[in-house]
């Protein structure tokens, strides 16, 4: 079972590959727990997939930790210079907003962007999570920076539910797996096509690679099974 892999690879601190619908983006993201991270980790992101690293929290988390989306921050700046206003008009291409908040640096990093770096941020941010009800707050404030290197997503507050992107799916698949909801998440790019990676060179890659690939579907499938039962 596709699923049950991901989780045993996710628990094991390896890869998985999530796609999300090819009605929606139609991308793959590679994944892992952002409490299993390392400059390993960054590295075969960086190389391997090739697009915008981030890191997912569930919402219960972000709102714990105070933070907002940047489409609102931006809104409100619009406050001040009504240019604000008319970068936020619309909606994206596949018809979401985007779940983007601030980008943070823990401040032992030294630029924030080398593949160590970015695993403490990232490994740092899973610490937070973790502890989010027991000074996790506190931690946050004290040892984290914005801007930084790392952008956070915030997934939406009922997960599948709301909105079915790459960050609801993969903190969703976090829940399942009874881990910390945080993780990080980078597309694959094409450097032939220079566009997304396709749906069969991501199994080739997978295959090759030996790592699941996890559809959109599939999560679904258990989020609609949970809502039964």
């Amino acid at each position: 079972m596709p699923l049950t892999e991901a989780i045993e690879a996710l628990k094991a601190g390896r890869f998985v590959l999530v796609h999300d619908d090819k009605g929606r983006e139609n991308e793959i993201d590679m994944v892992v727990a952002a409490e299993h991270a390392t400059a390993s980790h960054v590295a075969a992101m960086r190389q391997d997939a090739g697009g915008l690293l981030c890191l997912a929290i569930a919402n219960d988390v972000t709102s714990k930790l105070g933070l907002v989306y940047m489409h609102d921050m931006i809104a409100d700046m619009g406050k001040v210079n009504p240019v604000f206003l008319k970068l936020v008009e619309g909606r994206a291409a596949y018809g979401d907003k985007p779940s983007f908040s601030i980008s943070v640096n823990h401040r032992k990093t030294f630029t924030g962007i080398t593949d160590q770096d970015r695993a403490l941020t990232i490994s740092e941010m899973a610490k937070v999570c973790k502890k989010i009800d027991n000074g996790g707050v506190d931690d946050f404030a004290r040892n984290f920076r914005a801007p930084g290197h790392v952008p956070i997503l915030i997934a939406a507050k009922n997960l599948l539910c709301d909105r079915s992107g790459h960050t609801e799916l993969c903190v969703y698949l976090m829940r399942l797996a009874g881990m910390t909801p945080a993780v990080a998440i980078c597309e694959m790019m094409d450097s032939q096509t220079h566009r997304a990676l396709s749906v069969e060179k991501a199994l080739a890659y997978a295959k090759k690679s030996e790592i699941p690939l996890l559809e959109a579907s599939e999560l679904k499938e258990a989020h609609q099974r949970a809502k039964v039962s």
